[in-house]
């Protein structure tokens, strides 16, 4: 008998973004790898999203990383330390590069599922993920090597130019960043704890520690 699969049943979006590697973030390099997220709510209780992550989303993609995903009301309640294992998705959902792919279905009514993104929009931008990649595949390996890296996101322009970075993803998928940002304007922030992002704070620290000596 075929098993029914019925955890992948639950898998119900699509979102693709670049990931960062945090521990190169801390020293205050940027290397970013394209991230196709297939995302289940798995606990409506808990508020917890996990997400499949691949290398794309075309056949024979490769599974290189999970994310989970919780709101901000439960990110409050984790131990400080545990905290810092987590990012934010603030200047994701603002700057544009987050996106819910235009599905077939939707490819003559792009208005239209800009606005379902949008609205979605709304809920992802308050979440917290921990994420952890298993396969570098960005460096050609072939293998899913050595242990599994805590990844995160960018929070700010300065530390890549995101349009450039994302401006081949846009124009495979037909997505207009530039009017993502707009349609988004409207969404609220509630602000990012100090503790989320924690590597981009500590190359700020390690960047001004070096300016105080010389």
């Amino acid at each position: 008998m075929q098993p029914e699969m019925k955890p992948l049943h639950n898998i119900c979006e699509y979102l693709h973004a670049l990931h960062i590697y945090t521990d190169e973030a801390r020293r205050g390099e940027v290397r970013t790898v394209s991230a196709h997220h297939f995302c289940s709510h798995v606990e409506k209780v808990l508020d917890l999203r996990q997400c499949l992550i691949y290398d794309s989303c075309k056949p024979g993609a490769r599974l290189i990383g999970v994310e989970y995903m919780i709101p901000k009301h439960r990110y409050l309640k984790l131990d400080p330390e545990e905290q810092k294992f987590w990012h934010s998705h603030e200047f994701e959902v603002k700057s544009g590069m987050l996106v819910l792919p235009y599905p077939a279905s939707h490819a003559r009514q792009k208005d239209r599922w800009d606005e379902l993104e949008t609205k979605a929009m709304e809920e992802v931008v308050t979440l917290y993920g921990k994420l952890y990649h298993f396969w570098q595949v960005d460096r050609g390996d072939e293998l899913p090597l050595g242990p599994p890296t805590l990844m995160g996101s960018l929070t700010e322009f300065k530390q890549l130019d995101v349009d450039k970075e994302m401006a081949a993803r846009n124009t495979e998928l037909g997505i207009n960043q530039g009017q993502k940002r707009k349609l988004r304007e409207p969404i609220d922030l509630s602000g990012v704890p100090e503790s989320s992002d924690s590597w981009w704070k500590e190359a700020k620290a390690a960047k001004r520690g070096i300016y105080s000596t010389e």
